[in-house]
C-alpha cells in the first residue's frame, strides 16, 4: 500500500473519529453535567482523582509500550508472535493492580467512611476493571493496525454512554451506594468495552465473504489467542526490545500526563474537595484536546508508522512517501496550532460563563475561572505536542526512544518539583503552570528532531507553525472584544446579557475562522482533500 493510501485511510480514521466522537461526548457532556448537580466535592475528589488514577496508572503502564511497538511493525510481520506479546498485558496488569492496589490501601490516606464509603471495596472494583480492559488489547491493536475506521469510535463512545446512563440512575436512585456506583459503572464500562471488540471480530470471522475478512492475518477468532508459532518463538524478541524501550518512557511520560493527580494523591497538597474542583476544569478544558487532537494524534502516529522507516535517515528513504510526511506534518501542525490558539484567545473570556452553565456556582465562583482560562493556554501547548510527539515517536529508532526516555526522567523530577513549589505559590493553578513548562520542554525536544531528521532534505515542515500576521491580528482584536464583552455582559446580568456575550464571540469566531480560510489556502485545502466530508461520507455508508 503506498504512501497516499496510507493517508487517505488515517485522515478517514481521523474524520470519523472526529465527528461520531463529537456526537458521542456531547451526550456524556450533558449526562455528567446531570450526575454532577447530585455529588459533593469530596465524592468528585476521591472517584475522578484517586480512584481514576489507580485504573489509568495500571492500564498505561500495562498496555503503552505494547501498543507504541506493536502499532509499528511491517506488513510482514507475524501476527502470531505480536498477538502473543499482546497477551502480557494481561498477567503484567494483574501484577501492577495488585500492587498499586496495595499502595492504594495501605499507603495513601484513606477517606473518612462516613463522608465517602466504601472506599476499600472501589479500590479492587477499579484495579479488577483494569485487568479486564486488557484482555481486549490484541483485538484493539489488530482493529488499529488494519485500519476499522468505525470500530474504535463506536465501540468505546458507546461503553462511556452506557456508563454514564449506569452512574446516572444509581446516583438518582440509590445515592446511599456511595463509592458501589462508580465502582460498578467502571466495571460495566470495561466489560462492554471487551464484549464489543470480541463481538464484532467472532460475527467478522465468520463471514468469509467480507472484504475486511480477506484483508485480516487471521482466519478464526481463536487465532486470537496465545499459541506457539512456526518458527518455534513465542514473541518477536525485536519487537519486545522496542517494547521495553517504550515501558521505560511510558512510565516517565504517565508521570507527566498524570504527574498532578500523583502530586494531589501521595503528597495531599489539596483536600479532596479542592481535588474534586481542579479535576472538573480538567476535565472540561481537555474536552476539545480529547475531541480533536486526540483522534488526530493516534490516526496519524499510524500513518506514519507505516509510511517511515525507523531506522534510516530521510534522504535513504522513498522520497515520494517523505514528501507526503512533510507534507502532512506541516499541515497538521498548522491545524493544531489554529485550533490552539483558537481555544486559547476564546476560553479566556468565555471560561467563566461555561463553569456556570456546567456545574453552577460550585464552579464557577472561587478559583475555577482562573484554572480554566490557565488551562485554555495548556491546551494550545497540548495541541502542538500532539502532533510533534505523533511524528517523533514513529520517526525515532530505539536507540534515540532510549536517549529520549533520559529527557523523560529530567522532566518527571522538575514536574514534581516544580508542582511542590507552584501549588504552595498559587494554589491549583501551580499543577498547570507546571505541564505548561514540561510541555513547552517536550515541544521544543520534538522539534528539534524534526528539523534533524529533515535537515538534509528539501522539506521544511515545522514552516507550519508560521502564521499569517493578518490572521495573528484578528486574534488579537477577537481577544480584546471579547474581553470588553465578559466585563460588560457577563456573568450576573442575567440571561439576556449572557447571550448577548455569546453572540459576541460567535460574531468574532466567524470573523476568525474567515479570516483564515482566505490566509491559510494549503491548509484549507489539505482538510477539503484529506479530511473532507465526501471521503467521510464515501466510507459510512
Amino acid at each position: 500500500m503506498g504512501s497516499r493510501e496510507v493517508l487517505g485511510q488515517a485522515a478517514r480514521l481521523a474524520s470519523s473519529g472526529l465527528l461520531m466522537q463529537v456526537l458521542f461526548r456531547l451526550i456524556t457532556f450533558v449526562l455528567n453535567a446531570f450526575i454532577l448537580r447530585f455529588l459533593s466535592k469530596e465524592m468528585v475528589g476521591v472517584v475522578n482523582v484517586r480512584l481514576t488514577l489507580l485504573y489509568s496508572t495500571t492500564i498505561f503502564l500495562a498496555r503503552e509500550a505494547f501498543r507504541r511497538a506493536c502499532m509499528s511493525g511491517g506488513a510482514q510481520r507475524d501476527w502470531s508472535q505480536t498477538l502473543n506479546l499482546l497477551w502480557l498485558t494481561v498477567p503484567l496488569g494483574v501484577f501492577w493492580s495488585l500492587f498499586l492496589g496495595w499502595v492504594w490501601l495501605q499507603l495513601l490516606e484513606v477517606p473518612d467512611p462516613d463522608v465517602i464509603p466504601h472506599y476499600r471495596t472501589a479500590v479492587v472494583l477499579f484495579g479488577l476493571s483494569a485487568v479486564v480492559e486488557l484482555l481486549g488489547e490484541p483485538f484493539w491493536v489488530l482493529a488499529q493496525a488494519h485500519m476499522f475506521i468505525k470500530l474504535k469510535v463506536i465501540t468505546e463512545s458507546l461503553s462511556v454512554i452506557l456508563k454514564s446512563v449506569l452512574t446516572a440512575f444509581l446516583v438518582l436512585w440509590l445515592p446511599h451506594w456511595g463509592l458501589y456506583i462508580f465502582s460498578l459503572a467502571q466495571l460495566f464500562y470495561t466489560t462492554v468495552l471487551v464484549l464489543c471488540y470480541v463481538i464484532y471480530f467472532t460475527k467478522l470471522l465468520g463471514s468469509p465473504e467480507s472484504t475486511k475478512q480477506q484483508t485480516l492475518p487471521i482466519s478464526r477468532i481463536t487465532d486470537l489467542l496465545p499459541n506457539i508459532t512456526r518458527s518455534g518463538a513465542f514473541v518477536n524478541w525485536k519487537e519486545a526490545k522496542l517494547t521495553w524501550s517504550f515501558f521505560k518512557q511510558s512510565f516517565l511520560k504517565q508521570i507527566l500526563t498524570e504527574g498532578e493527580r500523583y502530586v494531589m494523591t501521595f503528597l495531599n497538597v489539596l483536600n479532596f474537595g479542592d481535588q474534586g474542583v481542579y479535576d472538573i476544569v480538567n476535565n472540561l478544558g481537555s474536552l476539545v484536546a480529547r475531541l480533536i487532537f486526540q483522534p488526530i494524534e493516534e490516526s496519524f502516529y499510524i500513518f506514519f508508522a507505516k509510511v517511515l522507516e525507523r531506522e534510516k535517515d530521510a534522504t535513504l528513504q522513498k522520497q515520494e512517501d517523505v514528501a507526503v510526511a512533510a507534507a502532512v506534518l506541516e499541515s497538521l501542525l498548522k491545524l493544531a496550532l489554529l485550533a490552539g490558539l483558537t481555544i486559547t484567545v476564546f476560553g479566556f473570556a468565555y471560561s467563566q460563563l461555561a463553569l456556570d452553565v456546567y456545574g453552577g456556582t460550585m464552579l464557577s465562583s472561587g478559583s475555577g475561572p482562573v484554572l480554566l482560562r490557565s488551562y485554555c493556554f495548556y491546551v494550545l501547548l497540548l495541541a502542538v505536542n500532539g502532533v510533534t510527539e505523533c511524528f517523533t515517536f514513529a520517526a525515532m529508532s530505539k536507540e534515540e526512544v532510549d536517549r529520549y526516555n533520559f529527557t523523560m526522567l529530567a522532566l518527571s523530577s522538575s514536574f514534581l518539583v516544580l508542582s511542590c513549589v507552584l501549588t504552595h505559590w498559587c494554589g491549583s493553578v501551580g499543577f498547570i503552570l507546571a505541564n505548561c513548562f514540561n510541555m513547552g520542554i517536550r515541544i521544543t525536544q520534538s522539534l528539534f528532531f524534526i528539523h534533524r531528521y529533515y535537515r538534509g532534505s528539501p522539506y521544511r515542515p515545522l514552516a507550519g507553525l508560521h502564521l499569517s500576521p493578518v490572521l495573528l491580528g484578528v486574534f488579537a482584536l477577537s481577544g480584546g472584544i471579547t474581553g470588553v464583552s465578559e466585563v460588560l455582559l457577563c456573568c450576573e446580568r442575567g440571561w439576556p446579557a449572557r447571550l448577548a456575550h455569546v453572540a459576541v464571540g460567535t460574531f468574532c469566531l466567524g470573523m476568525t475562522l474567515g479570516t483564515a480560510c482566505l490566509t491559510e489556502t494549503r491548509l484549507i485545502h489539505f482538510l477539503r482533500t484529506q479530511l473532507g466530508m465526501s471521503r467521510l461520507t464515501d466510507k459510512m455508508m
